[in-house]
């Protein structure tokens, strides 16, 4: 087939060579198809004729006005539910090899005729004027800290522009989370842009009905930094298309560099956060130039950060327990009855009185769980071991298994002071040290000795060496005992022989 690019060359060629024939030869074509376009005066593309006619009978020609019917009813139908109806409707006209023919139809009249798809107009983006943000789960990873899953979320910021990203750790999509996220991202970035969008969560924007787009402590945080707040329409989590992009580029390389690692586990949050860390600072390194520019124009930081917490205001009930976000805590007996505040903090609670903060509790995530400390509360249970037995916390009254292993043996040593003893023992945990107290009963108990308050205390009270829980004793193996299987080895030998 002759090309434009030849023919062209012939026509230069014509205006060197004596002969057509060498014009031709050299353009690389025939004498006769030189002749041709040299009287054309045209190229190939320009004569080639359309292939606009069918070289085999449309087998859904007969039905496709239904077809057509079906699609501008229901334009998200796919061919492969049309073919199976056809076939239902029509037995034996149509064959299973048939379904791509189908298919292409489909698609030309989607192309011609279909609805019109959504356009999505690139946005200009200008250095220091937006940045975004938003949720997203990472327990599809499968990180683990010490072998224990760690559910978690990120709440990921981006800057629009230059695409600088970081990511703080989090549990639930709850303001406090979005305040403490925010604050860290625009703390780490020395700066603030003068819009910040979200999607529609229900942290930051208030539902359609409400007269207010946004909520209050939102619109307090961002007023602080004087950022004006941006969301997202209703089901349009393009417009919030930096964010959500980064979204997935940021999981795939945590993904990418977990299995460089070879393990996805963790000896603490601490190592998995500089791990997130390294991801990030990696990612940025390549934005730094545009990242320049940015900072050139950001705003200022607020004086001061806000506070990123949730005050609460409880009253302690009578068995020495708050109920915070529907989970339950305990605090120290000596606040029974007394009102306190709470702050709530992303991953921890501050129990203030009087001004004075007097208890730090590790937050729960979840709901309708708790968590009790029986160094709030040994001083009456041991006044009241009865109690102990049908105490609604008793699984919380076990700070490590050796503890439970004690009970356990209380309860079949004698049933009746099984209660009484072990409250004693716990109360001798929290006076003179829970790691001295476990050491004592682990020793009892390897040794085959009672256990009891009263031996335990003794040993606890001279403070002995006790072995610790990662000591390992092996005897020495003696030798003599294989030298004298040998022998008598040897003996059967010659023996039998």
């Amino acid at each position: 087939m002759v090309t434009d690019q030849q023919v062209r060359r012939l026509w230069i060629l014509m205006k060197s060579e004596k002969t057509k024939e060498i014009a031709a030869h050299k353009a690389g074509m025939d004498e006769k198809t030189g002749r041709k376009y040299l009287k054309l005066g045209k190229l190939p593309s320009e004569v080639k004729v359309v292939h606009s006619w069918k070289t085999r009978i449309d087998p859904f020609e007969g039905v496709w006005p239904q077809v057509s019917q079906m699609l501008e009813a229901n334009p998200g139908l796919e061919g492969k539910a049309i073919f199976d109806y056809l076939q239902r409707h029509n037995p034996g006209q149509f064959q299973d090899g048939q379904l791509r023919t189908l298919q292409r139809h489909i698609k030309y009249w989607r192309a011609v005729e279909g609805p019109a798809k959504e356009v999505f107009f690139t946005q200009e983006h200008h250095p220091g004027e937006l940045s975004e943000s938003d949720f997203t789960h990472i327990s599809g990873l499968g990180i683990t800290i010490r072998g224990e899953p760690f559910e978690h979320l990120l709440y990921h910021f981006v800057l629009t522009y230059s695409n600088w990203e970081t990511a703080t750790i989090c549990f639930s999509e709850s303001f406090e989370s979005l305040s403490a996220g925010y604050q860290n991202a625009v703390c780490e970035l020395g700066g603030v842009t003068k819009k910040h969008r979200t999607d529609r969560m229900s942290a930051a924007v208030h539902q359609d009905c409400n007269p207010e787009k946004f909520t209050q402590r939102y619109r307090a945080l961002l007023r602080h930094y004087g950022v004006e707040p941006e969301r997202t329409n209703p089901a349009s989590a393009n417009e919030n298309g930096d964010v959500e992009q980064r979204h997935y580029r940021l999981k795939n390389a945590l993904k990418q560099s977990l299995m460089l690692r070879g393990s996805r586990d963790f000896s603490s949050r601490a190592e998995y956060e500089a791990f997130l860390r390294d991801i990030l600072d990696g990612l940025n390194a390549n934005r730094q130039i545009r990242l320049q520019e940015e900072l050139l124009v950001l705003g200022r930081l607020a004086a001061r950060r806000l506070d990123d917490y949730k005050p609460l205001d409880v009253t302690v009930s009578p068995s020495s327990t708050i109920h915070v976000l529907h989970n339950t805590y305990s605090v120290h007996s000596r606040l029974i009855g007394e009102s306190v505040r709470v702050r709530i903090y992303v991953d921890h609670l501050e129990i203030w009185y009087g001004q004075r903060m007097v208890e730090r509790i590790p937050r729960i995530r979840g709901e309708n769980k708790y968590r009790i400390q029986y160094r709030h509360i040994i001083d009456w249970l041991v006044r009241k071991p009865g109690a102990f037995e049908n105490y609604r916390f008793k699984e919380e009254m076990f700070p490590t298994s050796n503890f439970r292993i004690t009970y356990d043996c209380l309860k079949r040593q004698n049933p009746l002071t099984a209660n009484k003893e072990y409250v004693k023992i716990l109360y001798t945990a929290a006076m003179d040290g829970e790691s001295l107290t476990e050491s004592a009963i682990r020793w009892l108990l390897s040794e085959g000795e009672t256990v009891s308050a009263y031996a335990v205390k003794e040993l606890v009270a001279r403070n002995s060496r006790l072995p610790a829980v990662t000591d390992v004793f092996i005897q020495d193996v003696a030798l003599t005992t294989y030298d004298e299987l040998l022998t008598h080895t040897g003996k059967e030998v010659i023996l039998h022989g």
